[in-house]
């Protein structure tokens, strides 16, 4: 059994705007930086292997939290949301015509126009989820980090969730024989270095 967390990058300018990032490669702001040097990594984490997703935002949370450089992986980026990269969710769901559904709604196979889907984004993480052989850290995205987290609870993004990602949090899931399930803790805070 390997135990696998993932950690959510902090804040951009475009997540305090509420624009949708997905792919769009935004750095942090200077606001999550100053924030995020006041943690690092918990101890019995320090020497999990550390991976982040390619974008900015989550390689350089890995740096200022572990104190050294992730390997970075491409199966973590995050959900292409194709055409509505850039813009609100709230302006996109007062359009009826747009499409545009809440997560509750989404069902494995929902896709934003010339995306992703939660299906495709399983697709492409899982099997490099299942390579990892020993217990290991990735700073990544809410869209990823949902699609393993839904696994393990056994959500099928129809309904609420039955979690809630927040930030400076691990979200810590159990991998054996190709499945995945929710650890005990599930969610470890980053500590304080003050």
């Amino acid at each position: 059994m390997i135990r696998f967390a993932m950690i959510r990058h902090g804040h951009t300018d475009w997540n305090r705007a509420g624009r949708i990032q997905g792919r769009t490669d935004i750095p942090l702001d200077d606001e999550a930086r100053a924030s995020l040097k006041a943690y690092r990594l918990p101890s019995g984490w320090r020497d999990a292997d550390l991976y982040a997703s390619p974008l900015k935002r989550a390689r350089e949370t890995a740096e200022i939290v572990s104190g050294r450089d992730p390997q970075t992986v491409d199966p973590l980026i995050e959900m292409d949301w194709g055409k509505w990269e850039g813009l609100k969710g709230a302006d996109l769901k007062a359009q009826p015509d747009s499409g545009f559904r809440d997560i509750e709604y989404w069902g494995w196979d929902y896709r934003p126009p010339e995306g992703e889907s939660p299906a495709d984004v399983w697709a492409r993480l899982s099997p490099w989820l299942f390579s990892l052989t020993q217990d290991s850290i990735a700073v990544c995205h809410i869209g990823t980090m949902r699609m393993v987290l839904a696994k393990a609870h056994g959500w099928d993004f129809l309904g609420p969730a039955p979690f809630a990602i927040k930030r400076n949090r691990l979200f810590v899931v159990e991998l054996e024989d190709g499945h995945v399930r929710v650890a005990d803790p599930d969610i470890v805070r980053l500590e304080s270095t003050t």
